[in-house]
């Protein structure tokens, strides 16, 4: 902390004279900005429809209840085909990620000038875009349907199992390694029974829960042609059946609620 010597003899203050003007620049830069975006929101904002949003919610839920749950056994299909579509997904993306993580970690990459970062732009590229997106691209180029999803979903997963991966990786402790290493033993051995074990808890517990994650991004990518419960939610939509989107609604969120529980016990079992 800064000490100010006076008279009475020294003070100590929480900030010099120049980290308290910086952070009265910041406060006040935030200040300017909270001001700005709030013309722009007001400005492409038309307030008539935010006053009468009360009633159209009204209106709408009123509409959607009660539920038509005889519509559930129209879902079961398209729900085994949205859990096909997150666990291949998750299958693929998982077996591409691995040696895009080894090859992005410092201490395990064959060449840091040219595989490390051309890694790291597989794992920045797949996390930059969206599943959604990723579905829109591959459903202009292989048409509708579950494939379209898979790919989607595998495409996602690589950037964040990966990242998560390689991260896990350098933060092993080397001093396992060079015990292995002074046995004898060559790289593959080096990688086998120096490394592997020490990322192994944290790599179960990524997958399983990029698993959890890619359930609940799935039962979306139906919207945009990928199949799955999405399609049938999109269908409701389309004609209006909002008894029918409170019944998808209700199974997505029991699904998500399962999935959750079981990605939990499992990485509590694993870690």
């Amino acid at each position: 902390m800064p000490v100010t010597q006076t008279p009475s003899g020294p003070v100590w203050t929480r900030r010099t004279t120049t980290e308290q003007w910086a952070s009265w620049a910041g406060w006040l830069a935030v200040a300017v900005l909270f001001v700005i975006s709030w013309q722009v929101m007001n400005t492409n904002t038309i307030w008539s429809f935010v006053d009468d949003a009360p009633r159209q919610a009204g209106d709408l839920l009123s509409r959607s209840w009660p539920p038509r749950w005889s519509y559930v056994g129209n879902l079961w299909l398209p729900l085994w085909d949205t859990l096909n579509m997150a666990t291949l997904g998750t299958l693929i993306g998982t077996i591409l990620a691995v040696p895009t993580a080894f090859f992005a970690a410092r201490n395990t990459t064959p060449s840091v000038a040219i595989l490390r970062p051309v890694a790291l732009f597989v794992i920045v590229a797949s996390r930059s875009i969206n599943s959604l997106i990723w579905a829109l691209l591959l459903v202009a180029i292989l048409g509708p349907g579950i494939l379209a999803g898979i790919i989607a979903i595998a495409l996602r997963s690589i950037g964040f199992i990966g990242k998560l991966l390689y991260e896990a990786i350098e933060e092993i402790d080397e001093s396992q390694v060079e015990a292995i290493r002074a046995t004898g033993a060559g790289g593959w051995q080096v990688l086998d029974y120096g490394i592997v074990p020490q990322v192994l808890p944290a790599f179960a517990g990524i997958t399983v829960f990029r698993w959890d994650i890619n359930i609940r991004e799935s039962t979306i990518l139906g919207l945009v042609g990928a199949g799955g419960i999405g399609l049938q939610l999109q269908s409701s939509l389309n004609v209006l059946a909002w008894s029918q989107v409170t019944v998808i609604f209700a199974l997505i969120l029991v699904t998500v609620i399962v999935s959750e529980w079981v990605s939990g016990k499992v990485r509590t079992a694993i870690i």
